[in-house]
């Protein structure tokens, strides 16, 4: 099952399957009937098989099963998901395993089936812990069905949980936002994902909120300020703009992302970075299934990138985590030094107060963090 390698890679697998779909949600899901699902498990499991020989040299260190709401799918299905995984892939010994769950879709089977296939991480998407919030958001738990299924997975044996929440709901005060933050806080995750909602063209919230936005910019910074304080005095560590975990549990497979290195994306609509190429998935679900049956590709956006884009991704990615990057892992990357590329954009940035630097760091302030899209935009 397992190869000594150097090359790692990141595997992420999607599951686009929902109970419902969210009135704020634009990520490539949907309900649909057991058949389906079951048909694009197995079409999932064949793209699999078609990867085992093209990644054959690298070990796989970090797994993510997103979606969607991946704990959907009935023990036999998923069963199916963790076979076609390990048989195709070279799985490192003690990589992180992450499955996305929605409180309402896991019982203690489902969670044990999890436990046997070496899943050592959870991503719980609660949102809010005020029911009026869940239910403006389309949410199908209540908190109180969130704490359930966060004690069985403790019981079941689960010691990293991460807790989605989200601000700017509509109708969200700062004082309920900050119920939601200490519920959670005295739950004891050991990691915290935190976002701003985005009104989403495609949405029902688009076509309710596209010209007022549902909460005022004021109470929105406010918010986003509180979630720095409050979780920072809990002993959580900010370790990128939107998550925040405790000591050493920071989620790896999420790193990779920013810090460019190497993933494998498999499934309806996932992305992929291999080879200094960046390349998509079909995104609609029946030309997949149909591409996956016939042995044609399922990729249907792909992208070699120029050194400049890889430098460019560099920056403005390494940039997103607090720690921010590094001149000597820039080096080793391009056999460049970072000022010969961006030298009068890391300038700038220090002389506006947006970028700071310590030792072989370069990162953004706390000014910077407030205005980093527009720090990122000097890197592109």
């Amino acid at each position: 099952m397992m190869k000594s390698n150097s090359k790692t890679l990141g595997l992420y697998i999607h599951i686009p399957f929902c109970v419902k779909k969210c009135n704020y949600c634009d990520f490539l899901s949907f309900s649909t009937e057991m058949g389906v699902k079951r048909q694009y498990c197995h079409a999932l499991v064949k793209e699999m098989k078609s990867w085992k020989e093209k990644v054959s040299a690298y070990e796989v260190d970090t797994i993510f099963i997103g979606g969607g709401t991946p704990s959907v799918l009935p023990l036999e299905t998923m069963d199916m998901v963790f076979q076609g995984i390990y048989d195709n892939f070279n799985i490192k010994k003690q990589s992180e395993f992450t499955i996305e769950c929605n409180p309402g879709t896991i019982d203690e089977e489902k969670l044990k089936l999890y436990k046997r296939a070496h899943v050592n991480r959870l991503s719980f998407g609660m949102q809010s812990t005020i029911e009026e919030e869940l239910k403006c958001l389309g949410r199908i738990h209540t908190y109180d069905e969130f704490v359930e299924s966060y004690h069985l997975a403790r019981k079941v044996g689960f010691d990293n949980l991460n807790v989605d929440i989200m601000s700017a709901i509509p109708f969200q005060t700062i004082e309920s936002y900050e119920t939601t933050l200490n519920r959670v806080i005295q739950l004891q995750p050991e990691h915290i994902s935190s976002y701003s909602l985005i009104i989403e063209e495609g949405t029902p919230f688009y076509e309710k909120y596209k010209e007022t936005p549902p909460i005022d910019e004021d109470t929105d910074r406010k918010m986003y300020e509180r979630t720095d304080e409050i979780l920072s005095k809990a002993g959580y560590e900010r370790y990128e703009i939107s998550n925040y975990a405790k000591n050493g549990k920071e989620c790896k497979h999420n790193l990779k992302y920013w810090q460019r290195e190497e993933y494998l994306g498999v499934g309806l609509g996932s992305a992929s970075l291999l080879n200094h190429w960046r390349f998509s998935n079909e995104r609609e679900l029946k030309n997949y299934i149909k591409n996956v049956e016939k042995d044609d590709s399922t990729v249907v956006e792909r992208e070699e990138l120029t050194r400049q884009d890889e430098k460019s991704e560099f920056m403005y990615l390494g940039l997103r985590c607090m720690k921010g990057i590094s001149r000597q892992r820039f080096f080793v990357c391009f056999g460049e030094q970072i000022d010969a590329c961006f030298g009068d954009a890391i300038a700038k940035g220090k002389e506006q107060g947006l970028l700071q630097e310590e030792g072989d760091w370069i990162r953004l302030t706390k000014k910077g963090i407030d205005v980093s899209n527009w720090v990122f935009e000097m890197f592109i």
